[in-house]
Protein backbone atom coordinates (compact mmCIF):
# COMPACT_ATOMS: atom_id res chain seq x y z
CA UNK A 1 0.00 0.00 0.00
CA UNK A 2 1.48 3.28 -1.10
CA UNK A 3 -0.11 5.16 1.81
CA UNK A 4 1.45 2.87 4.46
CA UNK A 5 4.80 4.45 5.41
CA UNK A 6 7.32 2.64 7.61
CA UNK A 7 9.55 4.44 10.09
CA UNK A 8 12.06 1.89 11.30
CA UNK A 9 15.72 1.76 12.19
CA UNK A 10 17.77 1.73 15.33
CA UNK A 11 16.10 1.24 18.69
CA UNK A 12 16.35 4.44 20.66
CA UNK A 13 16.78 6.50 17.50
CA UNK A 14 13.71 8.67 18.05
CA UNK A 15 10.97 6.78 16.14
CA UNK A 16 8.26 7.09 18.80
CA UNK A 17 8.94 10.80 19.27
CA UNK A 18 8.82 11.28 15.51
CA UNK A 19 5.47 9.45 15.26
CA UNK A 20 4.09 11.61 18.08
CA UNK A 21 4.96 14.74 16.07
CA UNK A 22 3.38 13.29 12.92
CA UNK A 23 0.25 12.54 14.98
CA UNK A 24 0.28 16.08 16.39
CA UNK A 25 0.34 17.38 12.80
CA UNK A 26 -2.77 15.40 11.99
CA UNK A 27 -1.35 12.30 10.32
CA UNK A 28 -2.56 8.80 11.09
CA UNK A 29 0.03 6.77 13.01
CA UNK A 30 0.38 3.22 14.27
CA UNK A 31 2.44 2.75 17.43
CA UNK A 32 5.24 0.20 17.55
CA UNK A 33 3.91 -3.35 17.98
CA UNK A 34 6.82 -4.32 20.23
CA UNK A 35 6.18 -1.64 22.82
CA UNK A 36 2.48 -2.49 22.93
CA UNK A 37 3.25 -6.20 23.34
CA UNK A 38 5.75 -5.52 26.14
CA UNK A 39 3.22 -3.33 28.00
CA UNK A 40 0.53 -6.01 27.69
CA UNK A 41 2.83 -8.88 28.69
CA UNK A 42 4.21 -6.97 31.69
CA UNK A 43 0.71 -6.10 32.89
CA UNK A 44 -0.46 -9.72 32.88
CA UNK A 45 2.76 -11.55 33.74
CA UNK A 46 3.14 -12.90 30.20
CA UNK A 47 6.27 -14.46 28.75
CA UNK A 48 6.22 -13.09 25.15
CA UNK A 49 8.91 -10.58 26.04
CA UNK A 50 12.11 -10.07 24.05
CA UNK A 51 14.26 -10.83 27.12
CA UNK A 52 12.20 -13.89 28.17
CA UNK A 53 10.99 -15.57 24.96
CA UNK A 54 12.20 -13.61 21.94
CA UNK A 55 10.66 -16.07 19.45
CA UNK A 56 7.19 -15.79 21.03
CA UNK A 57 7.65 -12.01 21.07
CA UNK A 58 8.53 -11.93 17.35
CA UNK A 59 5.57 -14.14 16.47
CA UNK A 60 3.25 -11.85 18.43
CA UNK A 61 4.77 -8.83 16.68
CA UNK A 62 3.90 -10.41 13.32
CA UNK A 63 0.30 -10.99 14.46
CA UNK A 64 -0.05 -7.45 15.79
CA UNK A 65 1.50 -5.97 12.63
CA UNK A 66 -0.94 -7.86 10.41
CA UNK A 67 -3.85 -6.71 12.59
CA UNK A 68 -2.57 -3.11 12.41
CA UNK A 69 -2.56 -3.26 8.62
CA UNK A 70 -6.06 -4.74 8.54
CA UNK A 71 -7.52 -2.03 10.77
CA UNK A 72 -5.60 0.97 9.36
CA UNK A 73 -7.81 3.77 8.05
CA UNK A 74 -7.94 3.16 4.32
CA UNK A 75 -9.13 6.75 3.80
CA UNK A 76 -6.05 8.39 5.31
CA UNK A 77 -3.58 9.99 2.89
CA UNK A 78 -0.55 8.67 4.77
CA UNK A 79 -0.42 6.21 7.65
CA UNK A 80 2.90 6.14 9.46
CA UNK A 81 3.89 2.89 11.12
CA UNK A 82 6.44 2.80 13.95
CA UNK A 83 8.11 -0.38 12.76
CA UNK A 84 5.82 -3.10 11.48
CA UNK A 85 5.57 -6.42 9.70
CA UNK A 86 8.97 -6.36 7.97
CA UNK A 87 10.79 -5.69 11.24
CA UNK A 88 8.88 -8.47 13.00
CA UNK A 89 9.55 -10.97 10.20
CA UNK A 90 13.23 -10.01 10.11
CA UNK A 91 13.48 -10.61 13.87
CA UNK A 92 11.80 -14.02 13.67
CA UNK A 93 13.95 -15.06 10.75
CA UNK A 94 17.11 -13.91 12.54
CA UNK A 95 16.16 -15.87 15.67
CA UNK A 96 14.90 -19.09 14.08
CA UNK A 97 15.97 -19.18 10.43
CA UNK A 98 12.28 -19.60 9.57
CA UNK A 99 11.78 -18.16 6.07
CA UNK A 100 8.86 -15.77 6.67
CA UNK A 101 10.39 -12.56 5.39
CA UNK A 102 10.20 -13.19 1.66
CA UNK A 103 6.69 -14.65 1.86
CA UNK A 104 5.00 -12.08 4.10
CA UNK A 105 7.28 -9.21 3.09
CA UNK A 106 6.33 -9.55 -0.56
CA UNK A 107 2.64 -10.18 0.13
CA UNK A 108 2.10 -7.20 2.45
CA UNK A 109 3.67 -4.10 0.93
CA UNK A 110 4.31 -0.60 2.23
CA UNK A 111 5.35 2.63 0.54
CA UNK A 112 8.57 2.10 -1.42
CA UNK A 113 10.32 4.74 0.72
CA UNK A 114 11.29 3.44 4.16
CA UNK A 115 12.61 5.92 6.70
CA UNK A 116 15.28 4.64 9.06
CA UNK A 117 16.48 6.27 12.25
CA UNK A 118 20.25 5.71 12.45
CA UNK A 119 22.07 4.78 15.64
CA UNK A 120 22.22 7.90 17.80
CA UNK A 121 24.16 7.16 21.00
CA UNK A 122 23.52 10.63 22.40
CA UNK A 123 19.77 9.99 22.72
CA UNK A 124 19.79 6.21 23.25
CA UNK A 125 18.32 5.12 26.58
CA UNK A 126 17.02 1.91 28.06
CA UNK A 127 13.71 1.71 29.89
CA UNK A 128 11.23 -0.93 31.11
CA UNK A 129 10.39 -1.92 27.52
CA UNK A 130 13.88 -1.48 26.02
CA UNK A 131 16.35 -3.47 28.07
CA UNK A 132 18.90 -4.25 25.37
CA UNK A 133 22.04 -2.20 24.93
CA UNK A 134 23.12 0.04 22.10
CA UNK A 135 25.33 -2.65 20.52
CA UNK A 136 22.33 -4.96 20.09
CA UNK A 137 20.27 -2.06 18.71
CA UNK A 138 22.99 -1.28 16.16
CA UNK A 139 23.18 -4.94 15.09
CA UNK A 140 19.42 -4.92 14.48
CA UNK A 141 19.74 -1.66 12.51
CA UNK A 142 22.43 -3.22 10.31
CA UNK A 143 20.18 -6.21 9.61
CA UNK A 144 17.33 -3.91 8.62
CA UNK A 145 19.55 -1.93 6.24
CA UNK A 146 19.93 -5.19 4.29
CA UNK A 147 16.41 -6.55 4.73
CA UNK A 148 14.46 -3.61 3.32
CA UNK A 149 16.44 -3.28 0.06
CA UNK A 150 16.23 -7.06 -0.43
CA UNK A 151 12.45 -6.60 -0.62
CA UNK A 152 12.68 -3.71 -3.08
CA UNK A 153 12.39 -0.79 -0.67
CA UNK A 154 14.39 2.43 -0.90
CA UNK A 155 16.00 3.36 2.40
CA UNK A 156 16.05 6.99 3.47
CA UNK A 157 18.21 7.46 6.56
CA UNK A 158 16.87 10.28 8.70
CA UNK A 159 19.27 13.09 9.56
CA UNK A 160 20.19 13.69 13.19
CA UNK A 161 18.27 16.94 13.54
CA UNK A 162 15.32 18.15 15.61
CA UNK A 163 12.06 16.20 15.59
CA UNK A 164 10.28 18.95 13.62
CA UNK A 165 13.07 18.98 11.02
CA UNK A 166 12.91 15.19 10.72
CA UNK A 167 9.16 15.29 10.12
CA UNK A 168 9.57 18.05 7.54
CA UNK A 169 12.28 15.96 5.85
CA UNK A 170 9.99 12.91 5.67
CA UNK A 171 7.06 14.92 4.33
CA UNK A 172 9.25 16.56 1.71
CA UNK A 173 10.60 13.13 0.71
CA UNK A 174 7.02 11.92 0.29
CA UNK A 175 6.14 15.15 -1.58
CA UNK A 176 3.31 16.03 0.82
Amino acid sequence: MEDFVIVSGCSGGGKSTLLAELRRRGFATIDEPGRRIVAEELSCGGRALPWVDAVAFARRAIEVSLADRATADAGARWIFFDRGLIDACAALEHLTGERVLQKLGRLYRYNKRVFLTPPWPEIYATDAARRHGLAEAVAEYERLTSVYPSLGYDIHVLPKVSVAERVDWILTSLAC
